[in-house]
């Protein structure tokens, strides 16, 4: 392992620390979309906005910490995730404060709403969803790998929750929280979804 200069920050470390430890998660055969390059997507828009963000540590540990536990066939992987977080982070001498916050925001994915009246919890789900607004071409990679990680699914099962998936979203008032980033994807987004939905040929 690469030994990091000794007087790298603790947030340093904990970045280190979260790579190190999860990579090898996100790396499962299993993954089609929930793998390292959604987590580098996700960072890379971190680094993009930061702006936006009051607690980068906070984030850019929930970043690595949200899909560390994924598996297609269960519902509780963000709760599993949130615990996974909860189980490490005081151990790396992360704060009570810092654990809790991680935690919650990756809880948060599960269902993708905004409650906690943190800022940066909407930034990240924002940023989680940020897919939703890519060009055509990568959306459309995005809708393959999600079916690719349910291909245990029957096909007509999928097609039809799939399609509830989505309605689910073109359904809500927005999909995302901070304006900034609503007025950058909102309609892109609206726009994937609401074509591959018609793709899904569901009535």
């Amino acid at each position: 392992m690469k030994q990091l200069p000794h007087s790298s920050t603790p947030e340093v470390v904990w970045s280190h620390q979260a790579r190190s430890l999860l990579a090898p998660l996100y790396t499962e055969a299993s993954r089609a979309y929930h793998g390292m390059n959604h987590v580098q997507a996700l960072l890379n828009l971190l680094d993009a906005h930061k702006h936006l963000i009051k607690d980068p540590v906070a984030v850019t540990l929930a970043i690595w910490f949200h899909d560390a536990i994924y598996d297609s066939s269960r519902h509780d992987n963000e709760e599993q995730s949130a615990v996974l977080a909860e189980q490490t982070l005081p151990g790396w001498g992360c704060s009570a404060a810092l654990t809790a916050s991680v935690a919650g925001k990756v809880r948060a994915t599960q269902g993708h709403t905004w409650t906690d009246g943190d800022p940066d919890t909407a930034v990240f789900l924002d940023f989680d969803l940020g897919i939703l607004a890519a060009p055509e071409a990568a959306y459309q990679r995005y809708a393959e790998q999600v079916a690719q990680e349910y291909a245990w699914v029957p096909t007509e099962a999928y097609r039809l929750g799939r399609a509830k998936v989505l309605r689910s979203f073109l359904e809500r008032s927005v999909l995302y929280f901070t304006p900034a980033l609503r007025e950058k994807w909102e309609s892109a987004a609206r726009a994937n979804l609401a074509r591959e939905l018609a793709q899904l040929s569901i009535p």
